[in-house]
């Protein structure tokens, strides 16, 4: 998933919004505090799972349902902090030459993204086991780590010119393949859940494009738009892989939904009559007619459309997309930096409306949510009892004996700080609770 703050772009001092790897929680950072919200019952609260005061932070990293964070503040943008949130302890610390403009995280790696390099842990005890150095200049911190650990590939920009996507195999260490995805550098990327596809879009916005992340092999390309280039904020893959989403600097969202049946059928030739209006028509006849007509007006013909968007109150807003399935109902969240967590209902029919369930307002304390007509709803939004305070968190701290680090040796708190390391990694136990493996 992208973050929101730490870029030069983006004023300082609103609200980052993240979600994790399966999107079941949501981290929440703002001015001198943040919070991790459970996303289980979020069609009618939102369930805090974590509190903390702490330095303005601008990435912020869960590892799935685990106790691992990675932070990074802007006090000290230059250092990660890899924390166990639930015992209120940091478990090491790492400095890097430059400002660290991106941390991805999955059960196997975890990846710290600079301007110029990359750097791959080990996430069970956080050596350094690569480094891909002078890369392309990457001032946004554009990559991407999937989350599988089957498939546990890399992937960042190749070209500061075109739209070059190099993908590494970051278990092997090896590069695995490039992929020449546009003629515009790249804006947006994103594994599917697997990590066997990724896609992609480029400065331009107009076109967003899905790949095979093994041979490169293009699957589908998406029209977003055929009028005005758009900044792409947020890519991403639905849960289930059936569906992207992206959102822009616009104030429209596009769902896309990844037809892969028709996509195979069209590719071996075995158009039904039902198809001849539908999407394998469109490849079908762009095949046809491509010795006749310009590149540029066949790729039209192959373009799959939004399957249903969602126009918001206004543009110019950052927003972080997902969808994925919630109490057995597919659910489309955007979370945007203005401080809104917003929940649809995605339709089962092409061009119908997305209704809006929910709107959270992450703003407000403990005792509130927003709904739909912005009214509070009096339903708690939680406040995980024996929540840590500050103090705690600091006395913690204290006790670490921490050092500012190079990549490569890590510092780590007290004589169980391995055992709680390896259970944060681990084990998912629920907040509050004591540690476990599963």
């Amino acid at each position: 998933m992208m973050s929101l703050l730490g870029r030069p772009d983006v004023d300082a001092g609103e609200v980052f919004v993240n979600f994790n790897q399966n999107i079941t929680s949501l981290a929440v950072a703002t001015s001198g505090s943040y919070s991790l919200y459970s996303l289980s019952s979020v069609d009618s609260t939102l369930d805090k799972i974590y509190n903390t005061k702490s330095d303005d932070l601008f990435l912020i990293e869960r590892l799935f349902e685990s106790s691992l964070v990675a932070i990074v503040s802007q006090r000290a943008p230059r250092k990660l902090k890899v924390c166990h949130f639930k015992k209120e302890s940091e478990i090491c610390n790492y400095s890097y030459s430059n400002t660290i403009l991106a941390v991805k995280l999955n059960r196997e790696r975890l990846v710290v993204c600079l301007e110029e390099s990359l750097y791959i842990h080990n996430i069970q005890d956080m050596k350094v086991v690569h480094t891909i150095r002078d890369t392309p200049c990457n001032q946004l911190g554009l990559c991407a780590l999937s989350s599988s650990s089957e498939h546990c590939y890399l992937a960042y920009p190749g070209s500061v010119t075109s739209g070059e996507v190099q993908i590494f195999d970051a278990i092997n260490l090896h590069a695995k393949t490039m992929i020449p995805a546009h003629d515009t550098p790249l804006a947006a990327i994103a594994f599917s859940p697997s990590g066997t596809e990724i896609a992609t879009a480029s400065e331009r916005g107009t076109v967003i494009r899905v790949f095979s992340s093994q041979d490169g092999s293009r699957l589908f390309e998406l029209r977003r738009g055929l009028k005005r280039c758009v900044s792409i904020v947020s890519l991403s893959f639905s849960t289930c892989a059936e569906y992207l989403v992206s959102s822009s600097n616009t104030e429209t969202v596009h769902i896309f939904r990844l037809d892969r049946s028709a996509a195979e059928n069209s590719d071996h030739g075995k158009q039904s009559s039902d198809d001849w209006m539908g999407y394998s028509f469109f490849r079908f006849l762009s095949k046809t007619v491509t010795s006749y007509l310009p590149t540029q007006v066949t790729d039209v013909f192959s373009q799959g459309r939004a399957f249903a968007s969602v126009t918001l109150p206004e543009a110019g807003v950052r927003r972080m997309c997902a969808i994925t399935t919630i109490q057995k109902q597919l659910r489309l969240l955007i979370a945007s930096q203005d401080g809104y967590l917003y929940v649809y209902s995605i339709p089962s029919v092409e061009g119908a409306e997305c209704q809006l369930l929910k709107r959270h307002d992450l703003r407000l304390d403990d005792s509130y949510a927003m709904d739909v007509k912005g009214l509070n709803s009096n339903v708690s939004i939680g406040g995980a009892a024996g929540v840590p305070n500050a103090a705690a968190a600091t006395a913690a701290a204290a006790g670490d004996g921490k050092a500012n680090e190079k990549p490569g040796s890590s510092s780590s708190g007290g004589g169980n700080a391995g055992a709680s390391y390896a259970s944060a990694v681990k084990g998912d136990e629920p907040a509050g609770g004591s540690s476990s493996s599963t």
